[in-house]
């Protein structure tokens, strides 16, 4: 199984909107945000991060 966490950090209020093409993602009040992604692959032994840090 892989995951993909991808925490989001608004600088303004915590109110998100999902615009009409059912990708982007803006703050609600307009302020600036800040996204990181990392992937992990859960195998049988031990979980492995495939982003390089």
């Amino acid at each position: 199984m892989t995951l993909a966490i991808e925490p989001m950090i608004i600088y303004g209020k915590d109110g998100i909107l999902e615009l009409d093409d059912g990708w982007t993602i803006i703050t609600e009040d307009g302020t600036n945000a800040a996204h990181y992604e990392n992937t992990i692959l859960i195998t049988e032994n031990e979980p492995e991060v495939l982003t390089i840090l």
